[in-house]
């Protein structure tokens, strides 16, 4: 049985996430922040706070106490804290960097001596993030949301340094986009259910493609 590790499990895209993987035979590791989730299945919960470098810590700390190895690790969880912003806010764009790449980066660095040769990291980022596209005027709501934008980017910065990295070691690492989605970030008119961005994110994951890679549903996304 393989092992999959997912950070925000509690809702949304991870929580669908993490019912795919369950389905398909997958020992799931998931975290949540506030409420255990219920999910059809047996996945070990774990709390965490991303924000939190002491709960990062105590996080990675049960991780080991479990044994095994990871052989897919997905950093799921992230939040929209400008949404209704144009401009760029200090306040929200610490409060976002924190989660969405500081302390993602932090959890990344400390789990990976416990991956197994051939796995796979996975960071959910965001066409949002795209600098070819923002440059063509195709990034998501042109002017809305600069933080979120801003730790998707970096995000994706941190995907391609770390492929790099990590190229000879066996591991493959990955950003994804998981799509248009029903979520509290991506609103009721979204084109896709948390399920359906969930399938194209398992073919990613399971497919390892050639690492360092910017991937939507198996298809690759311009950086």
């Amino acid at each position: 049985m393989q092992d999959v590790f997912i950070t925000g499990i509690d809702k949304g895209i991870g929580k669908a996430l993490a019912q795919k993987f369950l389905r398909e035979g997958f020992r799931v590791m998931g975290t949540y922040f506030n409420a255990p989730p219920i999910l059809e299945g047996d996945p070990i919960l774990l709390q965490l706070d991303l924000s939190s470098g002491d709960s990062i810590v105590t996080c990675v700390q049960t991780v080991q106490t479990l044994g095994g190895k990871i052989d897919i690790l997905f950093s799921n969880a992230g939040i929209l804290a400008d949404e209704d912003e144009t401009v760029v806010v200090v306040e929200k764009l610490r409060k976002t960097l924190e989660v969405n790449l500081i302390g993602t980066i932090d959890l990344i660095e400390r789990l990976i001596p416990f991956m197994n040769t051939g796995g796979h990291i996975l960071n959910v980022s965001s066409t949002a993030g795209s600098l070819e596209l923002a440059g063509r005027g195709a990034s998501h709501f042109p002017g809305h949301y600069p933080a979120y934008k801003i730790s998707k980017a970096a995000l994706n910065m941190y995907t391609r340094t770390l492929a790099l990295r990590l190229k000879d070691e066996g591991l493959t690492v990955s950003a994804v986009h998981p799509g248009w989605v029903k979520t509290n970030i991506g609103g009721e008119e979204a084109d896709l259910t948390p399920e359906q961005a969930a399938e194209g994110m398992f073919k990613v994951a399971t497919s390892r493609p050639a690492t360092g890679g910017f991937w939507f549903a198996g298809e690759p996304v311009p950086w």
